[in-house]
């Protein structure tokens, strides 16, 4: 047996209401999915070109309160993949366009990388093998 993909990741929000358009307009595309399950939540969820699946989670249940942090256990963030350091630019020109805040591209001896937040705080970045 061996894993040799990832096949999704879902990240738990505070108001779907405000997460979800936020995040079809990052992405550029309408989710593949956006329902309520008997599980006790919604989930909205996007499909990436090589079979990964990306999704938004709002619970029936209250989430403990307070701002994401990525020192704390759990999720440190996500990063999105890209091809090419000039594919990075072109994300951090639609960051702008978008009005999301941003690090710039920050380059790095294993890749370089574009850091930013979602709506509730939880870190994201689009990141490109060394050339």
């Amino acid at each position: 047996m061996a894993i040799t993909a990832l096949n999704h990741v879902a990240v738990t929000v505070s108001d779907i209401g405000v997460s979800g358009p936020w995040y079809r307009a990052l992405i550029g595309t309408d989710p593949v999915l956006d329902e309520h399950t008997d599980g006790g939540f919604r989930h909205v969820v996007w499909a990436f070109g090589n079979g990964t699946l990306f999704g938004i989670h709002q619970h029936d249940r209250s989430i403990a309160p307070g701002e994401f942090t990525e020192f704390r256990a759990g999720l440190d963030h996500v990063g999105f993949g890209c091809e090419t350091r000039a594919e990075l630019q072109q994300w951090a020109g639609r960051l702008d366009d978008l009005g999301i805040a941003h690090d710039g591209v920050v380059d790095a001896h294993y890749g370089s990388g574009l850091s930013f937040r979602d709506p509730d705080g939880v870190a994201l970045e689009f990141f490109a093998p060394p050339e």
